[in-house]
């Protein structure tokens, strides 16, 4: 279990619902490391000014995790954590490694369009 303020996905079964329910899903793959850690921090600052995006993380070394770690949007990735970006159960945009918050911004504008200020 990560230890995140983000709602926490544990197996591919839940993380297959949530991509599926939901029209925009951020999910950070990662670790309890520096470089994951600071992903996580900006999106917990991030999530209550983005509401229609649903941000969640999943341990990288969990078996379960292959959803992400197999994806062909990541295979040439070689740096944690991996950040997909889904919409409507699609891969739009995915990440590796550290992002700064204006990084992960551009990409939630990008893609989610609208953006609400609290």
């Amino acid at each position: 279990m990560l230890y995140t303020n983000l709602k926490h996905i544990e197996s591919a079964v839940e993380h297959a619902r949530i991509i599926n329910a939901s029209e925009n899903v951020m999910v950070i793959c990662g670790r309890m490391g520096a470089t994951s850690i600071s992903v996580y921090r900006i999106a917990e600052e991030l999530e209550g000014d983005y509401t229609q995006v649903n941000f969640y993380d999943m341990e990288f070394d969990n078996p379960e995790s292959g959803v992400i770690r197999n994806l062909p949007e990541v295979i040439g990735f070689m740096s944690i954590p991996l950040t997909i970006y889904y919409r409507s159960g699609k891969v739009v945009n995915t990440t590796s490694g550290i992002q700064t918050k204006a990084q992960i911004v551009a990409i939630l504008d990008k893609e989610f369009a609208v953006h609400v200020t609290a």
